[in-house]
């Protein structure tokens, strides 16, 4: 995790969970992460897998110069990478486990690097049905404000288990993130 952001939303998240697999969504207190809240999301896990998001915040919304609330996630990724995104959002709501990524815009635009952060939050109690995340722009992005951000493209991403064991080990290698990471050479 290289921004501040990134640490401090996973921060606040680990200290809300404790022992716990994941933090219920309604244990989110906006004022103790208000520095943070224009670079934060929520995405609701539907059980069609749509994965529309439910709450955007403020420098989120300013990349595409609209309001993400309501949208679907998966439209901001290009449709060659879709299939891979949709997989780590799986595996962040299916094994309760939060996720680091690197993102980049797709090739024809401007420079843009990009960190995400995908954290399991659980929804009155149930199980893991919600995604709180963020996304940053690693660094100095001249074209905000003047076009809206195209697609992006998932370029690694990694499991941040707090046990890792060969296993995990071993079914990450295999997955699909790792060979898009590799693929991207």
């Amino acid at each position: 995790m290289r921004l501040a952001v990134t640490r401090d939303l996973h921060d606040y998240w680990g200290r809300l969970k404790g022992e716990r697999a994941a933090p219920d969504r309604a244990e989110i207190d906006p004022v103790a992460i208000r520095h943070i809240l224009p670079d934060i999301f929520i995405i609701e896990a539907d059980p069609e897998r749509r994965l529309p998001l439910r709450l955007c915040g403020a420098r989120v919304n300013a990349l595409w110069q609209r309001e993400q609330k309501g949208r679907l996630f998966l439209g901001w990724w290009r449709a060659q990478r879709q299939e891979a995104v949709a997989e780590a959002i799986r595996r962040v709501i299916d094994d309760e486990t939060p996720l680091v990524a690197h993102a980049r815009t797709a090739p024809g635009r401007d420079a843009g690097e990009f960190e995400l952060l995908l954290l399991p939050l659980r929804h009155f109690g149930k199980g893991c049905t919600r995604v709180l995340g963020s996304l940053a722009p690693v660094g100095r992005l001249d074209w905000l404000g003047i076009c809206p951000m195209g697609p992006l493209d998932l370029v690694a991403a990694r499991m941040l288990e707090d046990k890792v064991t060969e296993d995990s080990k071993e079914d990450w290698r295999r997955g699909e993130i790792a060979r898009l990471a590799a693929s991207n050479g």
